[in-house]
C-alpha cells in the first residue's frame, strides 16, 4: 500500500507541474493587458509601462512563471491587481462559499443517486425501473444552469419558499446559509445524480448475477436481505471512484451556478477576474481548483485500492 501512495504522490506531483506550466502559458497569450486596461484606452504609454512594472509584468515569462510557483509553495498568491489585496485573502473569503456548496452538492447527488440506483435495479425491468432510467436521461441531457433557472422561477418567484440569489452569510446561522445554498446545491446536483444513478444501477445488476448472491440466498437471507448486505457493498467499488471524479465536475458547474445565483463564491471570483483581466486571481484560483481536484483523485485512488487489493498487487 504504501508502494501504492508513493506511486501516485509522483503522479500527483508530475500533474501539478503540467497544469501550471499550461495555466500559466494560456494567460500569457491571452489578449489583453491588465495595465492598459486599468488605466483606459487613453493613458499615457511611460504611466502604463510604471504600472506593468509595479504589477510585476515586465519580467521574462520564465521568472514570473518561478516567482508564481515559488510564492503559491509558500501561500502566496500575489497581490490582485483589481482589489489590491492579497490573493490569498480572496481566496479564503470565497472559499467559505464555494467548498460548502460543493460539498452540499455532491452529498445531494449521492444520496439521490443510490435511492434511484437501488431502487431501479431492485425492480429491473418494471415501469419503475423505466420511469427511473427516463428520468435520468432528462437529466443527463439537460444543462444544470436550465435547473437553475427552473428552480428559481418555480421556488423563488412563484412560491417564494427560497430567495433567488444571494448568500446570507455564516453570520445569520448555519440554516440561513444553507438554505441560501440549498437551490444552487440542487441545480449542482441533479446531472451528476442522474449519471451516478445509471452507474450504481449497472453496478448493482452486475452483483447480483455473482455466485455469491446465490450463495447469500441459499443460506436463507430474503432478496432484499441479500441486496444491501452484499451486493451493495461489492457495488460500491467503481461508484467510489465516479464520486471522486463528479467532484472535479461540480467544482466546474459551480463557476456557471454562482454567476446565476449571484454567490460569492470562488466561481464569480474568476469571472470578475477574467472580465477585469485580473490575471494572478485568475491563474490563482484556477490552480488551486486544479490542485483539489488532483488531490481528491488521488485520495479515490488510496480508498479505491484499500477496497480493492488486486490494485496493489498491480504496482
Amino acid at each position: 500500500m504504501l508502494r501504492y501512495a508513493i506511486g501516485r504522490l509522483v503522479t500527483l506531483a508530475i500533474s501539478l507541474l503540467v497544469a501550471s506550466l499550461v495555466i500559466f502559458g494560456v494567460l500569457q497569450i491571452v489578449p489583453g493587458d491588465p495595465a492598459s486596461y486599468m488605466l483606459g484606452m487613453n493613458a499615457a504609454e511611460d504611466t502604463v509601462a510604471a504600472l506593468r512594472e509595479e504589477l510585476g509584468l515586465t519580467g521574462s515569462a520564465p521568472a514570473r512563471y518561478l516567482d508564481w510557483v515559488a510564492g503559491m509553495l509558500s501561500g502566496d498568491f500575489g497581490i490582485s491587481y483589481t482589489y489590491r489585496t492579497p490573493v490569498t485573502e480572496l481566496v479564503a473569503e470565497r472559499l467559505w462559499v464555494s467548498l460548502p456548496l460543493t460539498l452540499y452538492a455532491l452529498l445531494l447527488s449521492t444520496a439521490i443517486a443510490l435511492f434511484a440506483g437501488v431502487l431501479a435495479a431492485s425492480r429491473q425491468g418494471s415501469a419503475t425501473d423505466l420511469g427511473v432510467m427516463g428520468v435520468t436521461q432528462l437529466g443527463i441531457s439537460v444543462p444544470n444552469f436550465w435547473f437553475a433557472m427552473l428552480l428559481v422561477l418555480v421556488f423563488a418567484v412563484s412560491l417564494r419558499w427560497f430567495s433567488a440569489g444571494g448568500f446570507a452569510g455564516w453570520d445569520a446561522g448555519v440554516f440561513a446559509a444553507l438554505k441560501s445554498l440549498t437551490l444552487p446545491a440542487i441545480a449542482l446536483a441533479l446531472p451528476q445524480a442522474s449519471i451516478l444513478a445509471r452507474i450504481v444501477r449497472s453496478s448493482l445488476l452486475d452483483s447480483l448475477q455473482e455466485d455469491f448472491m446465490r450463495t447469500a440466498r441459499a443460506k436463507g437471507l430474503s432478496r432484499r436481505q441479500a441486496l444491501w448486505r452484499h451486493a451493495l457493498p461489492n457495488a460500491m467499488i467503481p461508484v467510489l471512484t465516479i464520486v471522486g471524479l463528479q467532484f472535479s465536475f461540480l467544482i466546474a458547474g459551480a463557476v456557471i451556478i454562482e454567476n446565476v445565483f449571484f454567490l460569492p463564491g470562488l466561481g464569480r471570483l474568476i469571472f470578475q477576474a477574467i472580465t477585469q483581466r485580473d490575471l494572478i486571481v485568475v491563474e490563482s484560483v484556477v490552480m488551486l481548483l486544479v490542485f483539489a481536484v488532483i488531490v481528491v483523485t488521488f485520495l479515490v485512488d488510496l480508498a479505491y485500492a484499500w477496497v480493492d487489493p488486486r490494485l496493489r498487487r498491480r504496482t
